[in-house]
């Protein structure tokens, strides 16, 4: 029964090491799982949208400094709490695009994440919207439209104009909210002697891979919502390899490009039909679309549809509330995976703590008394049945020692042996079992959501969701040389060894020397597996086990009697 209940053991080891080996990997051979971009790629033209005969505007052959690029066409400012940029009246193109709440890194001295830059640019990402129709003349990317004001904002929306000549009049009614969505009303007038038939449609074009590789755990690249289901099927090496995606028809629904932390989305017109499409151009350029259905346009009419751009932070909350206010499924931007279900509330607990404490590391720790409460009863059946083993090893190594040379009379004497004391051997995996899904649930909160990014907890430690940054090899810091990832054992993994050995020593040993000596690597061994992971993952592990140990000892204090047999 001890073999079984290691072999238990040693399965759920296995599948901790294998969900967090993207995670690893990554760390241990940086760069690794990122493909390769040249100069040369990032200055390719991006692809065309759909039925618009030039969108793109041709790349130079060498990359420009985005200070220039943007001084290639008359602005309108885009201005709000959490973006700012600009609309370049030349195509009309929503090219620059800065989060000014969001740094690059840790240092107060760090650039804000530009999200969007102009065509040119070695990271170029921009969106647009037109029309196409057959026989159309709609405007193109060299088309220099006239806004209405300078400045886009909250409280002041722009509307652009153009004037065709031959006897079409297109506007984009242009306004933004308070987080990032910018709303794109287009309208077309058809003042000729004719009939036209046009379509709108949008798209949002991109220069290379994303920066953070897409593993099986966190999906970036390519994503959507096509009729009621979220689509992160498709990656940037499937578009090398095939080329244009097929067709993606849906009613409701969005699409775009996700990084880790950042969104850039299509919103069609939520009660519209619309088509969408990811398309592969020259080099590393991308590009995701979205048409709505033609619509035959009399003289002296017009058609005016309500299209919207996402382009900012996959903050949570604030995808939930546009998801209540209509986006289908807005919140799989996040890819939460199969435990959806199960992460959210995790994450909904976290959160709520953090905005009573102010502290994330601190709110990790109150998360930790919260599960470790809710498991108390459990994990008291759990002791209680690993202090009856530890109570009843003498007996069992009577019986080792009396048939060491009759296996099978030896399994059935330990059988009746348990059936006497009334005692489970498997009862203390049943714990073990149930932290799995909660150790998983925020593994992948910590890893996805944006809100843990940066977050400080004390001392040294300034990134929850990055590994502690205070290395043994390199004494802390004081040795000026750069840690292998692999060897990057940090304080908190140390301390996360201590305290798995110690709560190791409170069980009953195995009685196989075997046994015995892998139960005593199996700490330091979890030391040197966890310490490339995010420090607020560790910082759970550490306050669960200290949990844990304070709690057997409580048990062990309040029965003197199973302190019997104590673990070599």
């Amino acid at each position: 029964m001890d073999d079984k209940r290691n072999l238990i053991l040693a399965v759920l080891l296995t599948g901790l090491i294998l969900f967090g080996w993207p995670y690893v990997a990554e760390r241990l051979f940086p760069g690794s799982m990122k493909p390769a971009q040249s100069a040369q790629q990032s200055a390719q033209p991006a692809p065309s949208a759909p039925g618009a005969p030039t969108p793109g505007i041709a790349l130079p052959a060498a990359p420009q400094d985005r200070a220039s690029a943007l001084r290639q066409s008359p602005r309108v400012i885009i201005e709000t709490p959490k973006l700012t940029g600009s609309i370049a009246l030349k195509g009309a193109r929503i090219d620059d695009i800065t989060l000014p709440t969001y740094r690059q890194t840790i240092k107060k001295d760090s650039p804000p994440i530009t999200l969007f830059s102009p065509a040119g640019t070695t990271d170029a990402q921009f969106a647009g919207f037109g029309w196409a129709g057959e026989g159309l003349k709609g405007p193109d990317a060299n088309t220099v439209w006239q806004a209405s004001g300078s400045k886009l904002t909250p409280t002041t929306p722009v509307t652009l104009r153009w004037d065709n000549g031959a006897g079409q009049l297109f506007e984009i009614a242009l306004s933004v909210d308070a987080n990032y969505m910018i709303t794109a009303r287009q309208s077309v007038t058809n003042r000729g002697p004719g009939a036209v038939a046009v379509r709108s449609y949008g798209f949002i074009s991109r220069v290379g891979h994303s920066k953070d590789p897409s593993t099986w755990t966190i999906h970036t690249g390519p994503i959507g919502v096509f009729d009621g289901a979220a689509n992160y099927d498709i990656e940037f090496k499937d578009l090398d390899e095939s080329g244009d995606s097929a067709r993606l028809p849906s009613s409701g629904g969005w699409i775009g490009f996700t990084d880790h932390y950042w969104l850039s989305a299509l919103v069609p017109d939520q009660k519209a039909r619309f088509e969408g499409q990811f398309r592969k151009g020259a080099g590393e350029t991308y590009q995701a679309d979205m048409s709505l259905p033609p619509v035959v346009l009399a003289p002296g009419r017009s058609l005016s549809q309500s299209n919207r751009l996402f382009v900012g932070a996959k903050e949570v909350k604030v995808l939930e509330a546009y998801q209540d206010s209509g986006v289908t499924l807005f919140d799989r931007a996040i890819d939460w995976g199969w435990f959806y279900w199960f992460e959210k509330p995790i994450f909904a607990l976290l959160h709520w703590l953090f905005t009573q404490i102010g502290n994330f590391g601190v709110a990790i720790i109150c998360l930790t008394f919260v599960v470790r409460a809710l498991m108390f009863p459990i994990a008291q059946k759990q002791f209680a049945s690993m202090a009856a083993m530890r109570a009843i090893q003498p007996k069992m190594k009577a019986l080792q020692e009396k048939h060491k040379d009759d296996k099978p009379k030896l399994q059935q004497e330990l059988m009746d042996l348990y059936k006497k004391e009334k005692v489970n051997p498997f009862s203390g995996c049943m714990p073990i079992f149930l932290q799995i899904p909660i150790f998983f649930a925020l593994y992948k909160v910590l890893q996805l959501t944006i809100e843990m990014r940066h977050q400080p907890f004390a001392l040294w430690i300034k990134d929850l969701s990055a590994p502690d940054p205070l290395h043994v090899l390199n004494l802390f810091g004081l040795l000026p040389f750069e840690v292998p990832a692999f060897l990057g054992v940090g304080v908190l993994a140390i301390i996360l060894g201590i305290t798995m050995w110690l709560q190791f020593k409170l069980n009953p040993a195995p009685m196989d020397e075997v046994q015995k000596q892998i139960f005593a690597l199996m700490p330091w061994m979890m030391m040197f597996i966890m310490a490339p992971f995010a420090a607020g993952l560790l910082i759970y592990w550490i306050t669960s086990n200290i949990l844990t140990i304070a709690q057997q000892k409580w048990l062990y204090s309040r029965h003197p009697q199973l302190q019997q047999a104590p673990a070599q």
